[in-house]
């Protein structure tokens, strides 16, 4: 390769990196849709089955029981089958999953429904920050992942949009129907994307492998150089559940990576992205009002997740996160007061509203898009599919318990109360940020392999 070629060549490989990670992203676009549909749904649905809130929490918690389900069985999908033919299967279900809860008769079918839904984006949310974490390069992985999370808030604001529209109509059907064409055009993205080349290794594959990178990278030294680290970490006969009975450090980065995802769950955001209306109804807002808001707050999540991708590889993870944890626990005790005090005057329910927006933010600039990009940087290779598919099992897990008690907080403990628990839990989160999450801005997934294998503290497997 001569030296003229060389800048058309890495080039064009760069826009081959960035365009396979956007299409793998899109994966996040499935998960977001669903959560913001159900959001605009849950009073229409509750009104034509005549159900209770218990009810209506688990129609709203049943996609992530699925989910759970289904992020364990992507790990064995993803090693077995590879990252590509996991997300193409993950398309698949997701399309029938909305097509299913669009025509359903009961409140049990939609159940099951949302179950089917679940395992599809249960799929997607552990092979697609995987995929993203292998093929693209180290100096802009953080922003390629923050992609996915951008994708997801992107859906959500779409869904949110789509449910203010049809909310006049009171077509719930249609509101959770609808989001199958979107997961039919991603199904027909994935079937363009290359095989991970690390998942290729894993196989065997090095010629196959190797021609990926070339495509990616564009420079014969950074292939080989790739090549080469990839093949040292192979030299271990050691995988999976095997790696994390035996080694504890292993079971360390698996342990991070599942306090991680509990912590983003419990910031609150998903009470925010379920329950919106139900919670603009409490501060004194009108039906109309309640569906507007509830789309200025699917905007507010889409653009902030910028700050996330434009500061994440510059400024590094741990930074973000302490601004976004602060954000959250401020914002929250604030609403708390606000519901505390009473919202009786347009003046007050204007600044509670501004609140829950800010909170938004501060979760869409650091725990939102961060925690999946460290779940799948604090990996090792031989253990990555195991590692992930814990983390995002207990994700699922942690959302499925907060969709299920909200409601019920709600009217067991009161408003306040319920905002004032999860705006302290935020203020945890700043210390086990400061305690063990490590900086891995810039670091390559190789380099904190090493360091984590050998033993050093979590907080420092990084720079």
């Amino acid at each position: 390769m001569n030296a003229i070629a060389l800048p058309g060549i890495v080039s064009r490989a760069r826009a081959a990196t960035l365009l396979t990670c956007a299409l793998a992203a899109l994966a996040g676009l499935m998960f977001g849709l669903d959560i913001g549909v159900i959001s605009g749904a849950t009073q229409l649905i509750q009104a034509e089955f005549a159900v209770s809130d218990q009810t209506i929490e688990w129609i709203v918690s049943a996609m992530m029981l699925g989910a759970a389900i289904g992020a364990i069985g992507a790990g064995w999908l993803s090693a077995a089958l590879g990252r590509k033919r996991s997300l193409i299967l993950s398309a698949l279900l997701f399309v029938a999953g909305s097509l299913l809860c669009g025509l359903a008769w009961s409140p049990v079918s939609l159940i099951g429904a949302r179950f089917v839904l679940g395992l599809a984006i249960g799929m997607a949310t552990f092979t697609a920050p995987l995929y993203l974490a292998e093929v693209a390069p180290e100096q802009i992985r953080g922003a390629m992942i923050s992609t996915y999370q951008l994708m997801i808030t992107l859906g959500i604001f779409v869904a949110f949009l789509s449910d203010l529209a049809l909310s006049y109509s009171g077509a719930w059907r249609w509101m959770l129907g609808i989001i199958a064409i979107p997961g039919a055009l991603f199904l027909l993205g994935v079937l363009v994307l290359p095989e991970s080349p690390r998942w290729l290794m894993l196989r065997g594959r090095r010629d196959e492998a190797t021609a990926v990178l070339s495509c990616l990278r564009g420079d014969d030294v950074l292939v080989h150089r790739e090549v080469a680290e990839i093949e040292a970490q192979l030299q271990s006969p050691q995988h999976g559940w095997q790696l994390f009975r035996q080694s504890r450090d292993f079971r360390r980065s698996v342990g991070l990576g599942i306090a991680l995802q509990v912590m983003q769950q419990l910031t609150g955001i998903n009470v925010i992205m379920y329950y919106a209306p139900r919670i603009f109804a409490s501060v004194g807002f009108g039906t109309s009002a309640q569906m507007w808001t509830t789309a200025i707050v699917g905007l507010t999540n889409m653009l902030a997740t910028f700050i996330a991708i434009g500061l994440v590889d510059r400024l590094g993870r741990k930074p973000i996160l302490y601004t976004g944890f602060g954000v959250m626990a401020a914002s929250l005790g604030a609403v708390g007061t606000m519901m505390y005090l009473g919202t009786t005057t347009h003046a007050e329910q204007i600044f509670t509203v501004a609140m829950l927006l800010v909170f938004i933010v501060g979760f869409a600039m650091s725990a939102g898009p961060l925690v999946w990009t460290l779940c799948s940087e604090v990996q090792p290779l031989r253990g990555r599919d195991f590692g992930i598919a814990c983390s995002t099992f207990v994700n699922w897990t942690a959302n499925m318990l907060v969709g299920a008690t909200f409601l019920s907080l709600l009217n067991g403990i009161g408003h306040a109360a319920t905002f004032w628990l999860y705006g302290g839990l935020n203020l945890l989160f700043i210390l086990f940020t400061l305690l063990w999450v490590p900086e891995t801005r810039g670091v390559t997934l190789e380099q904190i392999e090493r360091k984590l294998m050998a033993g050093h503290p979590l907080r420092e497997i990084g720079r």
